[in-house]
């Protein structure tokens, strides 16, 4: 099994927006965090790269790449869960249009936006892209550049994390959590 490191994209002109299948390009502090983002993993020995294909993504794992020596694979699959009538929103503008269903959202999380992607399909996708990094005999150490949601459910998933473990983890962008063979030994960085 690889070693990981779960790396979430720098911040976008979207930040306290849901930015779900949105793709806007980073912002000027997304672009100053890349900078700090590539100098805390360059040490970890990454020599493979799997992204998400969105802009702000793989703007992240170019820039990682670059400084490695690594190109990075894209993948659709590793994309946010598509909020549906919620893209774009402030959870103040959410709460105010969707009162019911915000409250629905907090009670019952994981519950799904109007519209949006189901729960169950965002587990499902990235299942798919984390089980054959995490079952290959390869050795080395595999970086995944995607988005909180998925990086979340990866946590909880696969290395033994709680729900309130994984979503402290992954609350800043440029996120780097370092995530060793087995479930049981981890290291996060903020």
């Amino acid at each position: 099994m690889r070693e990981m490191v779960l790396i979430r994209h720098a911040e976008t002109a979207m930040a306290g927006r849901l930015c779900g299948h949105s793709d806007p390009e980073l912002n000027a502090a997304g672009e100053m965090q890349l900078a700090r983002i590539v100098e805390q993993v360059l040490p970890l020995g990454i020599d493979r790269i799997v992204s998400s294909d969105l802009r702000r993504a793989s703007r992240t794992a170019q820039a990682i790449g670059q400084r490695i020596g690594v190109d990075p694979e894209f993948r659709q699959r590793l994309r946010e869960i598509h909020f549906g009538l919620w893209e774009g929103m402030s959870w103040n503008e959410i709460t105010e249009r969707f009162p019911r269903e915000a409250q629905a959202w907090i009670a019952e999380f994981p519950s799904n936006a109007p519209q949006g992607e189901p729960y169950a399909e965002l587990c499902a996708r990235v299942e798919m892209e984390f089980n054959p990094l995490l079952h290959t005999s390869a050795d080395g150490v595999a970086a995944v550049v995607t988005h909180r949601g998925p990086m979340r459910y990866a946590l909880t998933k696969f290395f033994g994390r709680s729900e309130q473990e994984a979503f402290e983890q992954t609350a800043a962008y440029g996120a780097v959590i370092v995530v060793a063979s087995g479930p049981t030994q981890q290291e996060a960085r903020p």
